[in-house]
């Protein structure tokens, strides 16, 4: 089921020319159908979208209005979840919020007195943003904490939420709950890539949003892409992916289960175990096929598995982490004897998770840092989803009469080095 890969005496590139990773450049048919998807939406607002909504969401609407949900599908909601769940939603939160508040940034302002030059920055919430919760047949209320609470830590105003309905058009009871805990104001029935235009383009009643965040599948992922700049957006996201450096102290009992529950998010997912040792290798193959045979989603596993699945077996442990910081993993486990004597070592990864009681799904639910990751090796140069995405930045700046006068001849010189007469004269001028 999983790849067994010998990179004992191999370079690096070596090991990473046996692997298979999914792309971007896989998907020019889905690419194509997205980018009708937006133009139409663009072109044809609430028509388009209407029609979209009863293709790909398999809901059909009468009226626009009716994509909105309203306070008695919320009531509903809670009277079809239980108590345990709301006090999980709730503690969940705490922890969420609790991390994200820490991560709040404060204005600035600098004084030279000499001179009276003040210069400083403005942090400054966005107005209005749209979150993206995955749904259909599954539920995924996890997303809505962590799209939401760094949100609202930020002072976002007004957050939209798009998520897709049954065929029935009804949302999942436990993702309205989860959404009501941390005060959505509005939900939309919709999915895929017409939610994301809609939010783009602002189809009445989906207002134009300011910046669209969360996790979806590739139809969503392209979707996303195509718009950013009209507007902004958080990261552009592949599939799911874990890789566990362990050595010998690791339990492959332990490291198979982590393998696996990220494998069963989609076949495309990615999860890579490095180890030193060979017989741990062995050890959580065994393992694998083992505990995949119970799983309900083992159709996904086993070709997540099969295609983007590894073993890898290393000279040593030094090696497992350049290995490591070449993929530049969305999810990093340290399943080592002394995980924060590696930890400086790391250089590229979404989410770090420290020694054999620290696995994965502790970071998608309750830890409390943000589970919406970089992937794709795109770790390398994104971080992820905080309270700084949901902000922007102004600089201001004054100067005095005697503080341009000490500069301005600089200043003309500069501009007249590039080209830019105006710009020269326009410090000048105040000096003539």
């Amino acid at each position: 089921m999983i790849t067994l890969i010998d990179g004992r005496g191999k370079s690096i590139s070596e090991i990473l020319n046996s692997l298979k990773r999914p792309t971007f450049l896989d998907f020019a048919e889905e690419n194509k159908i997205v980018n009708e998807i937006v133009s139409n939406i663009n072109k044809y607002g609430q028509s388009a979208l209407i029609d979209y909504v009863k293709l790909f969401d398999g809901y059909f609407i009468d009226n626009i209005d009716d994509l909105l949900v309203c306070d008695e599908e919320i009531d509903k909601a809670y009277n079809e979840v239980s108590a345990e769940f709301i006090s999980i939603i709730k503690k969940a939160k705490k922890k969420i919020w609790n991390y994200h508040i820490k991560q709040k940034q404060n204005n600035w302002i600098d004084f030279e007195d000499e001179f009276q030059i003040i210069l400083g920055q403005k942090i400054l919430p966005i107005d209005r943003v749209g979150i993206y919760v995955p749904g259909g047949k599954a539920a995924y209320p996890s997303s809505v904490l962590m799209n939401a609470i760094p949100a609202k830590i930020a002072g976002v105003s007004e957050i939209i939420m798009v998520t897709p309905p049954n065929s029935q058009g009804i949302i999942n009871p436990y993702t309205l709950v989860a959404a009501d805990i941390v005060g959505i104001n509005k939900i939309y029935k919709l999915g895929g890539a017409q939610s994301i235009a809609a939010l783009a383009f602002g189809i009445a009643p989906i207002p134009k949003v300011d910046k669209i965040t969360g996790p979806g599948n590739i139809y969503v992922t392209l979707a996303k892409k195509q718009v950013y700049g009209l507007v902004d957006i958080d990261m552009i996201a592949g599939p799911s992916e874990v890789v566990i450096v362990a050595d010998s102290s690791a339990n492959p009992a332990y490291v198979a289960a982590d393998l696996l529950s990220q494998a069963e998010h989609d076949p495309l997912a990615t999860s890579i175990l490095i180890t030193d040792n060979y017989k741990l290798a062995e050890m959580t193959k065994e393992e694998i096929d083992k505990q995949a045979a119970t799983l309900p989603k083992y159709d996904i596993v086993q070709n997540s598995l099969r295609n983007y699945g590894a073993i890898i077996i290393v000279n040593n442990i030094e090696q497992g982490i350049e290995l490591s910081n070449e993929l530049a993993p969305e999810h990093l486990e340290l399943a080592i004897q002394d995980p924060f004597n590696i930890l400086g070592k790391i250089k590229h990864a979404g989410s770090i998770f420290l020694g054999n009681f620290t696995p994965e799904p502790l970071g998608d639910y309750m830890a409390g840092p943000n589970h919406i990751l970089p992937t794709n090796g795109s770790a390398r140069f994104f971080s992820p989803l905080s309270v700084e995405d949901f902000t922007k930045k102004s600089s201001f700046l004054f100067y005095s009469k005697q503080a341009l006068h000490h500069i301005y001849q600089d200043i003309a010189k500069f501009a007249r080095t590039e080209g830019l007469e105006a710009h020269a004269r326009s410090v000048e001028v105040r000096f003539k």
